[in-house]
């Protein structure tokens, strides 16, 4: 998404990137001030509440300015790097004289990377250098807020004064930029009672988290008063050691995945079952696919036979493979299986999804799922890859547990859990054998998915994994 500020520069927005997200970290700039750039070049990294993703810029040009710095969350629609175009870009290295032009209002939703837009913004640019100020018609609190939302010019600059600490303002709205109160705001940061540090009494996210570190006596004895407050030092004791506590901030996928399975947690009621199978066939299948030429060069491993056992299960019992759609008080039944994979990344839980998975032979199912694995390995899975999941795996015995009580990916009706396999005495053929064994654990929405059903799904995952003979029978 772009915008024209003037004849030689233009504005490039934060985009759109997942259907319906509102906003998006900046992980990484790969280009700088004064750095010439081509139409399709990725200038930055941004992580949104799903996936990493790459922008590309959709012009040539020189940069001129980047509007925030790493490590900073952005409201989707806010311009975030500004690229001199045409005979502006011999100059962009040049300081801007002259403020930019108010910007046009676009008719309309506008077309981004993904989806269909974000709604026409009201933001406005500063006037141009020499027209009126209202300055009347604000006060001066006011329009240094304005100037730091983008929406006017400060205020002019009052006559020289003594130079004097930054105080809070009375009576006026705390002066922050966006970022800083929304770090407020996720902080459970009250800015009314943060002592300002920068110019003007504009509180910095330093400011944010140093009333976060503070007793909560000091903080609220902080709140804003006609006299002058000193900032608060850098050196001040928190109210946690930081030698044996570290705080991290919950954004990100992180913080996608707590609401989903919170709002999952709370809204469908989770019945868990489980079982205990024998997979020492199911084992030895396994070695021999390893063998088989079709499958050279594909992630051969017992998610693969587990995966496909669930396949066939739903195939037996469709009713399983359905939503709640709680609007229209309707089970929806899909006539399709997008088979989601719980995967583990440094940036959190995810779960991406192989879409028509009921539809590939197996050979086709190894190959979807070492792609499904490597891509969410390297941070470059797509919003639109976890979109759209109908039943999911989570494959807990990795981390060498037995089973778990999974909870459901929001929208779905089932998960499965599949536990760690280990040489266990097992009764076969009447004698105590050593066997591979492993547990499954079967969560579903109960609003829609009874005991029978649940527990004929949950047999039938077992009865395939203890003699995969089944995979040709139930075919």
């Amino acid at each position: 998404m772009t915008t024209m500020t003037d004849s030689s520069v233009r504005e490039f927005k934060m985009p759109d990137v997942g259907e319906g997200l509102t906003e998006a970290e900046i992980l990484k700039w790969y280009v700088q001030p004064g750095d010439t750039v081509t139409d399709g070049q990725v200038v930055c990294e941004v992580e949104t509440a799903k996936a990493a993703v790459e922008l590309p810029i959709p012009y040539d040009g020189v940069v001129r300015e980047l509007h925030f710095a790493e490590g900073t969350t952005v409201d989707v629609g806010t311009s975030i790097i500004a690229v001199a175009v045409g005979d502006g870009a011999a100059a962009a290295a040049e300081p801007v004289q002259e403020a930019v032009a108010e910007e046009p209002k676009p008719e309309g939703r506008q077309p981004v990377l993904v989806g269909y837009g974000v709604s026409t913004s009201s933001t406005k640019r500063r006037p141009r250098k020499g027209a009126e100020a209202p300055a009347a018609a604000q006060t001066p609190a006011a329009a240094i807020q304005a100037e730091l939302n983008g929406h006017g010019q400060a205020a002019p600059a009052a006559p020289a004064a003594p130079a004097a600490p930054a105080a809070p303002v009375t009576g006026d709205r705390p002066l922050a930029k966006p970022p800083v109160r929304k770090l407020a705001k996720d902080l459970g940061v009250d800015l009314a009672t943060v002592v300002p540090s920068g110019p003007d009494g504009i509180i910095t996210r330093e400011d944010v988290h140093a009333a976060v570190s503070a007793p909560e006596p000091a903080r609220a004895a902080a709140p804003r008063s006609e006299q002058a407050a000193p900032a608060p030092s850098p050196s001040a004791p928190s109210s946690y050691d930081t030698t044996r506590e570290t705080r991290v901030p919950v954004k990100g996928v992180r913080k996608a995945t707590a609401a989903a399975m919170v709002g999952s947690a709370f809204t469908a009621p989770h019945v868990t079952e489980f079982v205990t199978v024998d997979v020492t066939r199911t084992m030895k299948l396994v070695e021999e696919l390893k063998q088989d030429k079709e499958y050279t060069g594909l992630r051969v491993n017992p998610l693969l036979l587990i995966a496909k056992a669930l396949l066939v299960a739903i195939r037996r019992n469709p009713d399983v493979n359905a939503s709640w759609d709680e609007a229209a008080q309707e089970i929806v039944v899909k006539h399709y299986v997008n088979l989601g994979i719980a995967a583990a990344t440094p940036r959190g839980l995810i779960v991406p999804n192989i879409k028509d998975a009921h539809a590939q032979t197996l050979p086709q199912l190894a190959g979807s799922l070492g792609e499904l694995v490597s891509t969410a390995r390297e941070g470059k899975t797509s919003p639109a890859a976890m979109q759209g999941g109908t039943v999911t795996i989570t494959n807990v015995g990795v981390f060498g547990v037995d089973t778990g009580t999974p909870i459901l990916n929001p929208g779905e009706s089932a998960i499965l859990a599949v536990g760690a396999i280990k040489l266990q005495p097992w009764v076969h053929k009447g004698k105590v054998k050593p066997r591979q064994v492993t547990t499954l654990a079967l969560s579903f929405d109960h609003r829609l998915v009874d005991g029978e059903l649940g527990s004929k799904v949950l047999a039938d995952v077992a009865a395939v994994l203890e003699q995969p003979k089944r995979l040709i029978s139930w075919a």
